[in-house]
């Protein structure tokens, strides 16, 4: 999905960074749109603006509406569904109540329901597309429907099972690939979740130690990037939700919400069952290897809703010490998105900024230019790195934008094993690009009658972001390439 929408990004802008980034910010834009309209259906507008405007300002939520990763498109497809999905079952519940009344009461049209499950469906196979998270989506979808007296009936539909056939279908081409390639996907998932080549000896140690710490940092880190307090209002506002008499409670206090105990039960499960148990997978799974900050990302969506429909839905009716506190931990999130936006004002050393790994590739890309210019002067050359993020930056900022390589000298299996590598490129000269002042690796040195290296050092407003050491190597005489052994 990512790489379909790059290129339609390029195409309309250009083969450059705003048109390589813009879809991140379309997509930012559109699930907050999807999450105030959904926001909007559950409570009020002013709930749904308000979770609208979290999304934007929550600092892991925030990022992806810059920099364009898979975690972009994949909030918006995990957004669009969760408005789809709700819209689908609170029409087919609202159908059931009506059908069930004595005539005259005329029975719905079908239309409407039926369209939604199949954007439903659409919706989720491009998020499978994107993500493999958001096969999430079918569980907690699942468990909300067991969970509920009332929708558990929508099981026994044919509407959910055409939605899951068609989501499937635009998920296959991923599943007929792998199927040709020896899972390989599955195995790279499974290695970067840890549940492939996991032993233990001494479990007591494992448990004390090893898992402890990563349970501890699993546990900090979502604290970290959703901000102490609104983690924690976040998660009190889904378990008050939850209860049924504290939401009769709250429906009373606003005199905007007057509905049906049933009615505000579905909403209330809706948020539960698509918030806490990402969570609480997430952090067992913590337990058993080390789990991502970013991996929990669609559970907070439904977490924004509840958080504004219990504070700021019902803003005047709420303690004072409770609007101080929420609009602290929506200032502090403002403060640390703003800084990660602008690090500059902080003045950190390039060690302790998270940003600077995203600067100077550029300068790098203008510097391989000239080396790859005076080399291309005496043969036919290749560009190569032993960091696919290095082969990457270099294959978009080196003049002609060439094809690069990545050497697999031990590292996990990454894209660039599974294209055409450089073995054929026998008698080539080449450029080889790597992080630091290091010396050349011996596997890739012996590869070659010579090499000649260079320091390259990228500054950032007179401050040293990273040293490279650009490597100019004579004639390619093959390299005997490493068996894949990590995924």
């Amino acid at each position: 999905m990512i790489a379909y929408l790059i290129a339609i990004g390029t195409a309309i802008f250009g083969d450059n960074v705003f048109g390589i980034r813009i879809m991140a910010v379309v997509s930012s834009a559109l699930s907050s749109i999807f999450l105030y309209l959904l926001g909007k259906k559950l409570f009020d507008e002013r709930t749904g603006v308000a979770a609208a405007l979290l999304m934007q300002v929550i600092p892991l939520y925030s990022a992806y509406g810059v920099l364009f990763t898979i975690d972009s498109p994949f909030i918006f497809f995990w957004v669009l569904s969760l408005y789809l999905f709700y819209r689908a079952v609170e029409q087919k519940s609202n159908r059931a109540a009506l059908n069930s009344q004595i005539p005259p009461c005329p029975p719905l049209s079908k239309g409407g329901e039926g369209g939604l499950w199949l954007l439903l469906g659409i919706s989720i196979g491009f998020g499978l597309l994107t993500k493999y998270t958001m096969a999430f989506f079918y569980i907690c979808a699942l468990l909300f429907l067991l969970a509920s007296k009332q929708h558990r009936n929508i099981l026994l539909t044919k509407q959910p099972y055409i939605s899951l056939a068609l989501s499937l279908i635009i998920f296959s081409p991923v599943i007929i690939w792998n199927a040709a390639h020896d899972w390989v996907t599955l195995k790279h998932t499974a290695g970067q979740a840890h549940i492939s080549g996991q032993s233990t000896t001494n479990w007591w140690s494992v448990i004390s130690d090893q898992w402890l710490k990563n349970f501890s940092e699993f546990l900090g880190s979502q604290v970290g990037v959703i901000t102490p307090i609104l983690f924690g209002m976040m998660f009190y506002a889904v378990f008050k939700l939850k209860t049924l008499t504290s939401v009769s409670r709250l429906w009373r206090q606003n005199s905007k919400l007057s509905e049906s105990p049933v009615a505000t039960k579905l909403k209330t499960d809706f948020l539960f069952w698509f918030s806490i148990p990402i969570i609480a997978f997430f952090l067992l799974k913590s337990f058993h290897g080390k789990v991502q900050a970013n991996w929990a990302l669609p559970a907070y969506a439904a977490g924004f809703i509840a958080f504004s429909g219990v504070f700021i839905s019902r803003w005047e009716g709420i303690k004072k010490w409770i609007r101080w506190t929420v609009i602290a931990g929506v200032f502090i999130s403002l403060l640390i998105t703003v800084t990660a936006h602008y690090p500059a004002i902080l003045q950190l050393p390039p060690k302790l900024d998270p940003t600077a790994r995203t600067r100077g590739w550029k300068e790098l890309g203008i510097e391989v230019s000239i080396v790859s210019d005076e080399l291309s002067k005496k043969g036919h050359f290749f560009i190569i790195s032993d960091k696919y993020q290095v082969s990457s930056e270099l294959a978009f900022y080196v003049k002609g934008q060439p094809i690069t390589y990545c050497v697999n000298l031990g590292r996990r299996m990454n894209q660039y094993d599974l294209w055409t590598g450089f073995n054929n490129l026998v008698n080539f000269n080449a450029v080889f690009v790597t992080i630091d002042d290091v010396q050349m690796p011996e596997t890739v040195g012996s590869a070659f009658d010579r090499c000649e290296k260079q320091i390259f050092t990228v500054f950032s407003k007179d401050k040293k972001l990273r040293d490279y050491s650009i490597f100019t190597c004579y004639n390619f005489k093959g390299m005997p390439q490493k068996g894949i052994n990590s995924y």
